[in-house]
């Protein structure tokens, strides 16, 4: 049974490298939502593989491996939902920050902050059905504040949409947002 698990995330590990070496070498495309560039449908990729299959979220991959959080995302026995900027929304937040991608990656423990602030892990992956007002915690035991209007707040009161919702994957859902969200 062990050795079964091991060859698994070896697997999976093999299989990550992989595609994200794919991803680094894509062009940057415009705003618009893409397609998973993967014949492999959505459904049988987990939820880095889903984020690895658009270019849109590029910076999300990159920052996802600099704070070595890929293979926690990656885990099959996990049921996440994942907030999933785009690289429009990144861009906006270091504009915001003042900070550079090279400073934010640098500093492993905001990014894993930001990135954990991003994730709800639960026993169950919340669809957008299931999304209500209210607060939930997220996996850096931080607060995020789900309005009545269906945006999400966080701790510092800046506001973002949800723009496409119920990306499925194997071990959750990925919700697409146009804002980084950032916790106190």
């Amino acid at each position: 049974m062990k050795l079964t698990k091991i060859a698994t995330i070896g697997t999976l590990a093999i299989s990550i490298a992989g595609l994200s070496a794919c991803n680094n070498m894509m062009p940057a495309k415009s705003a618009d939502m893409k397609p998973p560039m993967h014949s492999q449908t959505m459904a049988k990729m987990n939820v880095v593989q889903v984020a690895q299959s658009n270019s849109d979220f590029s910076v999300l991959v990159e920052a996802v491996q600099a704070a070595g959080l890929t293979g926690m995302l990656a885990d099959p026995n996990a049921h996440y939902t994942i907030f999933a900027p785009t690289n429009e929304a990144f861009m906006q937040a270091m504009k915001e920050t003042g900070m550079t991608k090279a400073q934010l990656f640098a500093n492993k423990p905001l990014l894993t902050k930001i990135l954990g602030y991003h994730v709800v892990s639960g026993d169950m992956a919340m669809y957008a059905k299931n999304v209500k007002p209210g607060n939930v915690m997220t996996a850096s035991k931080d607060t995020l504040m789900v309005t009545n209007q269906g945006k999400l707040m966080d701790e510092n009161g800046r506001t973002a949409n949800i723009v496409k919702t119920d990306i499925p994957a194997t071990n959750g859902v990925v919700h697409v947002i146009d804002r980084v969200l950032l916790p106190k």
